[in-house]
């Protein structure tokens, strides 16, 4: 595994090559934990406040990602940006590793190779600092609805709580073990037991959870309140 100040730095490589609301110098600086006139508060304050935060949590298979599209299919690009905590992550990964980021972001066998070592990997940069990969996913949201689709640890909602405890809302979902045995799902250990899967079990007062079984009430009910309430924020 390579020293927290190296993985950083790669990090930063990577996201040099990527579109940024701010300036590349506030991010290396801020990101280094280096002193600047701009502190990281202010850098955060820098793009758009949200009006409403939906963050969903999710086993494995349990359709996190395809509940988040649904919700932003219903209320529009403009309204919605979905926020994924992980996104970071895998692309300063792939590129320390040599590996394929595209891949490596999908669903598919070969992320789940790489699973483990992924999560280590960036275990070791939230010891360092845990706000660090939420600073960097939503660095770029300007719509008033952001979506979280997949928050896994405490500190993820800690952080989210501590700048937005307003407007944040948590939802989980949940799908039982024989349905995501079907979707694909494997138990893994090292994974399926590690915090980035059991982090949120218990612990956490939901405001809604969603049951993704086709013998539970329809995803479209049981989304209702949730997409008025987006509607209503994104109005104010």
């Amino acid at each position: 595994m390579w020293p927290p100040a190296t993985a950083r730095a790669l990090i930063l490589k990577c996201f040099r090559s990527v579109p940024s609301p701010y300036r590349k110098s506030d991010v290396k600086q801020n990101l280094l934990g280096h002193r600047t006139p701009r502190s990281c508060a202010a850098m955060e304050s820098s793009h758009s406040e949200p009006k409403l935060i939906l963050i969903f949590s999710g086993k494995r298979k349990s359709g996190k990602d395809y509940i988040t599209d649904v919700i932003l299919d219903r209320l529009g690009e403009d309204v919605c940006g979905v926020v994924r905590l992980s996104a970071p992550l895998k692309q300063a990964y792939a590129q320390e590793h040599g590996l394929d980021a595209e891949q490596l972001a999908g669903s598919g066998a070969y992320k789940e190779i790489y699973r483990a070592d992924m999560i280590s990997w960036g275990e070791a940069q939230r010891r360092q600092d845990p706000g660090f990969f939420c600073r960097l996913a939503t660095g770029g949201t300007r719509q008033p609805v952001w979506v979280v689709s997949d928050a896994r640890r405490m500190s993820d909602l800690d952080w989210f709580w501590a700048r937005f405890p307003h407007q944040t809302r948590c939802i989980r979902v949940e799908s039982r073990e024989d349905t995501r045995r079907r979707r694909g799902w494997l138990f893994t250990s090292g994974v399926d037991d590690a915090e980035s899967e059991c982090g949120l079990d218990t612990g956490v007062d939901f405001h809604w959870t969603i049951m993704n079984e086709d013998d539970a009430p329809s995803l479209d009910e049981q989304l209702r309140p949730i997409i008025a309430l987006a509607k209503e924020a994104a109005r104010r």
